[in-house]
């Protein structure tokens, strides 16, 4: 045996060195560049253009794992199609990634074409090496490299990749974290303007066609279906089907405690199953569904509806689309009351109007026209409802072709109760007309037998009064109602009158007073809505401008009169609605 060579020694130790400072160079040359970014798109194709100033492979690779699926699909790649290296799926333990991965070691071929656990992908490649990317002693994934020459890789080099896997696994997992916060970040915002635009709908299958809309912004879904709860029949009806973007018939009902929406449902929580095949809940409605996932709807404990989605992938659900079809879910309850609650007042609503509108036909029905005998008067009534139905009415009695009997009346309150009790009202006036009962002794029948009629809270003004013909003569008796007013000898003033509401107090008796009346004298009945209209600097109108009103235009006929003042009255209020009755009955003798 020859002694050493000096020389020889020294040189292998320099060219050792070398190779050593080489390798560390790359190593921290690489280190700064897979930490400089949480894009993990972007630190995977720096960390590929720096390999590849060392190691001048073809097909390049960095393979994820998928813990659900047990597989390897790639995340970058360089040297495949865009087809092959997204449709390429690899089990853990099969092929030289899968083999890496399955065992946490680095795998180096010389010849694939003699290695059986190679998967021909590309008929070009002759040497491969694959690099498990181990994180605390779990495989995240493979980096990979291919070359189309036989024995090309190294084990240097396969030194090199193996310390460069375990920087790469720490940015690969930093960048997937910030990733999937930024995604999450993305989610909640998109839930918040999804949680804003269904509360804006309350029509209840636009809401739920925009919800198959909003989640498909969320969750790349294949089959959709929203079921809601039919309490008294105890059962989902699908409102909503969608299979693969077309909305579809689907079955009709399902029974509360059936199948994976009825374990929602029974359960009150989600229900996320990633093989249907082996779970015995599953109900097979759509044969190529593989994986499922069904979000019980809950509003106020109470179970509204089911979310569910199918997909003909096993493993297609993840807990990132249970928590996010969960807040969906729950404003999507929260919007579904509301857009009910929004249709029953409406359905209530258009019954309640069907209601007031019969009611204002009977109402009309119920108020006779001014008289066409010849009473010797010019006469006019009006009456304007500050709602559907009016609370005031007038009423004229014929005592016989010289006498007439004028009521005008102010029921407390408005609508349909204040209206019901004045058509009492009216049918007691008429009920009492036979008797020609003159002012004071009508308003005490009709007080006793409205108070025979009590209701808690309700009572009426009114003023009535009689008009003889041949003497010209005019009586008027008042029960709390507006004073009226009298236009003769060129003024108009008040006919000072008062007494008790009608309905309040028993054996109650009324003062009448009598005028006789000239041709051009005019009396004014009106409710307390016309006076007290007031403006938007809270003036009322009051009674002076209606006297003054009254003595300016005089020589009207009664119906322009009643009309001008009404309109007079509406000027002043500048067209506001209306916050009570007007009503007015004017006589103006011939």
């Amino acid at each position: 045996m020859n002694p050493p060579n000096p020389q020889s020694s020294s040189i292998l130790q320099e060219t050792h060195s070398e190779v050593s400072a080489e390798v560390l160079a790359t190593l921290a040359e690489i280190g700064e560049e897979v930490n400089a970014s949480l894009d993990l798109d972007e630190v995977l194709a720096r960390t590929a253009a720096l390999i590849k100033k060392h190691i001048d492979y073809e097909i390049f690779g960095v393979l994820l794992v998928d813990e659900n699926l047990r597989t390897l699909k790639h995340r970058f790649a360089i040297g495949y199609s865009r087809e092959l290296a997204t449709n390429l799926v690899i089990p853990l333990g099969q092929g030289i990634t899968g083999t890496a991965a399955a065992t946490g070691h680095a795998v180096r071929v010389s010849d694939v074409t003699k290695d059986p656990r190679y998967i021909n992908a590309i008929d070009s490649v002759r040497s491969e090496l694959a690099v498990p990317l181990m994180l605390q002693g779990k495989c995240v994934g493979v980096l990979d490299i291919q070359s189309n020459h036989l024995d090309y890789f190294t084990k240097d080099q396969q030194s090199i990749l193996t310390l460069l896997a375990s920087r790469l696994a720490v940015a690969i997992e930093n960048a997937r974290l910030f990733e999937r916060v930024r995604v999450q970040a993305e989610t909640l915002l998109l839930l918040n303007e999804v949680s804003r635009e269904m509360s804006s709908i309350l029509d209840v299958e636009e809401l739920l066609r925009r919800a198959a809309e909003q989640v498909k912004r969320v969750i790349d879904y294949q089959i959709l279906s929203i079921m809601l709860y039919d309490e008294e029949q105890k059962i989902f009806r699908h409102r909503l089907d969608v299979k693969h973007g077309q909305r579809v018939q689907g079955k009709l009902r399902v029974a509360a405690s059936e199948g994976i929406v009825g374990a929602a449902a029974t359960l009150k929580e989600p229900v996320l199953v990633p093989d249907v095949t082996v779970d015995p809940r599953y109900l097979m409605v759509n044969p190529e569904t593989r994986s499922e996932l069904a979000i019980p709807m809950l509003h106020k404990g109470r179970i509204i509806g089911v979310f569910d989605l199918e997909s003909p992938q096993p493993h297609a659900f993840t807990q990132d689309h249970v928590q996010t079809l969960s807040i969906l879910a729950a404003n999507l309850a929260v919007s579904l009351e509301n857009a009910r609650l929004y249709e029953q007042v409406a359905r209530d609503e258009a019954r309640l109007e069907r209601d007031l509108q019969a009611a204002k036909r009977i109402q009309g029905a119920l108020i006779r026209p001014v008289p066409t005998e010849d009473f010797g008067l010019d006469m006019a009534a009006r009456y304007i409802s500050a709602r559907e139905v009016c609370g005031d009415l007038y009423e004229f009695l014929r005592y016989g072709p010289q006498q007439l009997g004028i009521a005008l009346a102010d029921v407390s309150g408005k609508g349909t109760a204040a209206a019901l009790y004045g058509a009492v009202a009216i049918g007691i006036m008429r009920s009492l007309s036979p008797q020609k009962l003159q002012p004071s002794e009508m308003l005490r029948q009709m007080n006793q037998l409205v108070g025979e009629r009590k209701i808690e809270g309700r009572f009426m003004t009114a003023c009535f009064a009689t008009w003889q013909k041949g003497r010209q003569k005019l009586r008027v008796a008042n029960a709390g109602q507006s004073q009226p007013l009298l236009y003769k000898d060129g003024r108009c003033g008040k006919i000072e009158l008062t007494g008790f509401p009608l309905g309040i107090f028993e054996d109650v008796s009324y003062d009448e007073w009598s005028v006789t009346l000239e041709p051009g004298n005019i009396v004014v009945f009106h409710s307390d809505g016309i006076a007290e209209t007031s403006n938007s600097e809270g003036q009322f109108f009051g009674t002076e401008r209606l006297r003054k009103l009254i003595e300016s235009h005089h020589q009207l006929p009664a119906t322009e009169l009643s009309d001008l003042i009404l309109r007079e009255v509406d000027w002043f209020a500048q067209s506001a609605p209306l916050s009570d009755d007007r009503t007015l009955v004017i006589l103006k003798v011939r």
